[in-house]
């Protein structure tokens, strides 16, 4: 008896401080629906018409809310408005990439692909600067090959006219 008491008590605490950590993180996100505390709002979007139930939330929220996808929270920009006054008018502060923890481990941060932050923004740039002084987006290596193309097709036609 005492036992289930204080197992009761135990979860109930959990409970309660994982409420409040998520409404102390909240404060720093744009409104949205409330969230349930170990799946988020999964429950609250139609996942067969997701585009449906995100149009509804825009609705009721505007068209910048917080989603819960489990225990980490998604900013939806709802609109062509929305969208294009995040990524131009205010695109330095949505420039991060999302970080996937399995790729941390092996790759530690570096490369292209998985990185994120200051080492992703020098890595792109350095690569970028590597492939257009190799040629990349320059019109004379497209004439280059265009013309190795056309040699290439007239000596296989004189092949096949010798058969």
């Amino acid at each position: 008896m005492v036992l289930d008491v204080f197992l009761g008590l135990v979860l109930s605490c959990l409970l309660l401080l994982s409420l409040w950590r998520q409404s102390s993180q909240r404060r720093k996100l744009p409104p949205g629906p409330t969230p349930l505390p170990v799946i988020g709002n999964i429950l609250q979007v139609d996942l067969k018409n997701i585009s449906k139930s995100l149009r509804d939330l825009s609705k009721v929220y505007g068209p910048v809310f917080t989603l819960y996808l489990g225990r980490k929270p998604a900013v939806v920009l709802h609109g062509y408005e929305a969208v294009k006054e995040a990524l131009i008018d205010h695109g330095e502060e949505f420039a991060g990439r999302g970080s996937f923890p399995v790729f941390e481990r092996f790759k530690k941060g570096l490369g292209i692909a998985f990185s994120n932050g200051r080492n992703w923004k020098e890595t792109r740039r350095f690569s970028l600067m590597t492939l257009r002084n190799f040629g990349m987006g320059k019109r004379s290596i497209e004439d280059r090959v265009q013309e190795e193309a056309r040699c290439l097709v007239e000596e296989l036609r004189k092949t096949n006219e010798s058969f």
